[in-house]
């Protein structure tokens, strides 16, 4: 079983729709008895919170299920027990150096790498744009995907 962990600040917004985002594309492709999916935050500022609202509206407005949740914060255990710890912004690189003393296993990725770009997927905490999130989100999950499923 492939174990996959998204990563962003706070596990409220984007790290939840790539979640629920690559959930979805694995169940609708029959293998969701291959992957563990799971998300986590690099901070402690949103702990105990449930996906932001903006997430869940974009989520159910393109047809995708928002599973429940509640906002934890990654642990060098997460580090140990993961294949794939994907973050999605620089930022997130940063802190997950920081909280986990490195990659040794070299295991962590940006989101949109998958997509062969490398950029960050904006925060729509900040932006407030959910659309261009997902657009962004879909992107790297399709190129995840596609990189995973290729492998095996």
């Amino acid at each position: 079983m492939t174990k996959i962990l998204f990563i962003c600040h706070g596990n409220i917004c984007r790290s939840t729709m790539a979640h629920f985002v690559f959930q979805d594309m694995i169940n609708k492709a029959g293998l969701a008895d291959e992957f563990l999916i799971d998300s986590k935050a690099t901070s402690t500022e949103a702990l105990g919170e449930s996906t932001h609202y903006g997430t869940v509206k974009k989520l159910r407005e393109v047809g995708v299920p928002v599973l429940p949740h509640t906002s934890t914060q990654i642990t060098k255990k997460d580090y140990r027990d993961f294949d794939y710890i994907i973050a999605m912004d620089t930022n997130n690189l940063r802190n997950l150096d920081r909280i986990l003393s490195g990659d040794p296993k070299k295991k962590i990725r940006k989101l949109l790498s998958f997509a062969g770009k490398d950029g960050d997927i904006a925060d729509p905490w900040y932006t407030g744009d959910f659309d261009a999130t997902y657009r962004d989100v879909l992107e790297g999950c399709e190129g995840l995907l596609k990189e995973l499923t290729t492998k095996h």
